[in-house]
């Protein structure tokens, strides 16, 4: 029997940064909880064919999937809640889009008919969001329209859910997430901005099926009625999603406020018991993890302008999250910008005295790099547990070159090109496609397996010799220097299946120094915290 497809379309009101992944990712798995096949797929209205090419301080991080596809962030967080592995299928942008119409068009894919914003491109936004809905043989497919409602960039993605509600008026929701402020002059909550949004919605034919009431607090009864009665729904349609201590208490509050029910009982579904023990024990166990462990995370995107920036190591820091709580311990990120030290080395000490652990992201390009380096040169020879994740082991590497070797000069082929002793150079699939400018979507993208030495303390914490991990990268170890390193005690404990690619380092003598080439975050769930992170938040508790 074919499956009954449904599906949830999730714009926001009033403001950008209001919750539209969380809530989407919570409603996901409220409605996994209930026995149902939940899939999620992201819009992004930007014209970039992908997030690959996005400045990380202005777009947040890139998440990779499984096959190789650079997407938003939010599939990052689709992937914790709902525990499943999305695809290139799950995620679209304006120029993702534009260019399949594109080249259909060029290979006379329309039959010679003139080709139309309005009807093709919303045509084929529905045959994206029912592929992925089919690939994942999915009961309910969420979609997350980027952007705010009344935005123009984001109107064909309102259409095409205006049409597919059209087509099959019981099997297609549209959720409202909308922001309540409290002005401070006022003390007041005030609706009057998410009736706009609604108004927004209304205006290209579509009527909210449920507004999700974002907050400082909880919505009160008097504003629920105002905004039912104004919105066109009822008071129980009107969903009170106040500021919460962690997002992972997420799905529990929107469960306890009905919106699963509303959502089970305006598309008819089955109704099945919720099983949402999982989601209990874990907002038990981070509210009973108590005792500290601070963490220094030394990156170059943590600020724009008077602000910190986190999004940019979003995945990162829900894994140390998801390590830490699974110890019973709470912890503490301790945000330190790679540029200050490399503009004042003398701050590297004072700032990194008293951490429990020093893990350093990835990244790219030049800015900060010498102020990374002092940083893992401290936690070396300070034996402070040290994790890093890509440019982490890149530059891990250059480092132990630098001090242990005595190659003084040793270095990335990214940074100097002509350095004598290239430690890390450009894979070498790599050297056509940088010589033709050939950015977008050609690193080593997605997932390979790599092979784990027997002994080493990888290979305990994972406990198989065998793994599969998510890549972005373009240079790699020189394999040259494997033997001069290995032999002064920095080992290559995981290596691609032919040898060749260096995955994960580690250093002998140390309570904890190891790093991957690959990017483990990614892989990291609130159930099921990632190997590398658990030993390495593990190693920063016994500091």
């Amino acid at each position: 029997m074919k499956r009954r497809r449904t599906y949830i379309f999730i714009v926001g009101g009033v403001m950008s940064g209001v919750g539209k992944g969380v809530a989407t990712a919570s409603i996901g798995a409220v409605l996994k909880a209930r026995g149902l096949r939940v899939t999620a797929v992201k819009i992004d209205p930007y014209i970039n064919v992908d997030a690959g090419t996005l400045n990380p301080v202005e777009h947040g991080e890139v998440f990779v999937t499984h096959d190789g596809l650079e997407a938003d962030q939010d599939l990052g967080n689709y992937e914790r809640f709902l525990d499943e592995d999305l695809l290139e299928v799950d995620y679209m942008t304006t120029g993702r889009v534009f260019l399949s119409v594109i080249q259909r068009e060029r290979s006379l894919g329309y039959g010679g008919k003139t080709v139309q914003v309005v009807h093709h491109i919303a045509k084929e936004v529905m045959e994206r969001i029912k592929a992925a809905a089919a690939h994942h043989d999915a009961d309910v497919t969420l979609i997350e329209v980027g952007g705010t409602v009344g935005d123009y960039e984001n109107i064909l993605y309102l259409e095409a859910a205006r049409v597919m509600k059209l087509e099959a008026p019981g099997d297609v929701l549209v959720g409202l997430v909308s922001y309540l402020p409290v002005p401070g002059s006022v003390g007041e909550m005030k609706t009057k901005p998410t009736q706009h949004a609604m108004h927004a919605v209304n205006s290209v034919g579509l009527q909210a099926d449920f507004v999700i009431c974002r907050a400082q607090q909880k919505i009160d009864a008097p504003r629920k009625q105002k905004l039912a009665t104004l919105c066109n729904l009822q008071a129980e349609d009107i969903i009170s999603a106040p500021n919460v201590s962690s997002i992972y208490s997420v799905p529990l509050e929107l469960y306890k406020e009905g919106l699963c029910e509303r959502i089970i009982k305006k598309l008819k579904l089955p109704r099945h018991e919720t099983r949402l023990t999982p989601w209990e024990r874990l907002r038990r166990n981070i509210e009973s993890s108590v005792k500290p462990v601070r963490i220094g995370i030394v990156g170059k995107y943590v600020s724009t302008g008077d602000f910190v920036l986190t999004d940019a190591y979003l995945s990162v820091l829900e894994a140390v999250k998801h390590a830490a709580w699974s110890i019973h311990r709470t912890p503490e990120m301790v945000w330190l910008n790679a540029e200050e030290f490399e503009q004042n080395p003398k701050n590297i000490a004072r700032s990194l005295k008293g951490l429990d652990g020093i893990l350093v992201p990835g990244g790219f390009g030049t800015r900060g790099i010498e102020g990374k380096l002092g940083a893992i040169r401290y936690a070396r020879e300070k034996k402070i547990p040290y994790l890093g994740l890509c440019y982490g082991l890149q530059l891990a590497t250059i480092e132990f070159a630098r001090h242990v070797l005595k190659r003084k000069h040793a270095h990335t082929t990214e940074i100097d090109p002509k350095t004598p002793d290239p430690i890390i150079h450009l894979m070498n699939e790599q050297e056509e496609k940088m010589k033709d400018k050939d950015y977008g979507g050609s690193m080593r993208l997605g997932a390979y397996p790599c092979v784990l030495r027997d002994g080493s303390k990888a290979k305990k914490l994972y406990g198989t010799n065998n793994i599969m991990e998510r890549h972005r990268h373009r240079y790699e170890c020189n394999p040259e220097y494997r033997e001069p390193l290995a032999k002064a005690g920095l080992l290559a404990t995981g290596l691609s299946p032919d040898g060749k690619l260096v995955e994960i380092i580690e250093l002998k003598n140390h309570p904890f120094f190891m790093a991957s080439q690959f990017h483990p975050e990614f892989l990291s769930r609130p159930f099921k915290p990632h190997p590398l992170f658990l030993g390495f938040l593990k190693a920063a508790s016994k500091k």
